[in-house]
């Protein structure tokens, strides 16, 4: 599984690397977790907002922080 957040380095952004961290380790997956701060990279993803996650290459939150249980059920 291939996880990315992307950000531009803001404390939303790390909340939300850090709940991903928390909610894979909590499903017991292996998962690569990358974390993204380069707006042109994140821009030629087609992100308008950031934070943001994406799940095999699938946008599957944009502009918000999820909580791990959250980001558990998406996984």
């Amino acid at each position: 599984m291939n996880i990315k957040v992307l950000g531009g380095g803001c404390s939303k952004c790390e909340t939300l690397l850090k709940n991903v961290k928390e909610a894979v380790a909590n499903k017991h997956i292996d998962a690569k977790i990358e974390y993204i701060t380069d707006f042109s990279i994140i821009a030629s993803l087609g992100i308008l907002q950031t934070p943001a996650l994406m799940i095999d290459d699938k946008v599957v939150a944009t502009g918000r922080v999820l909580k791990p249980k959250q980001i558990e059920r998406l996984l």
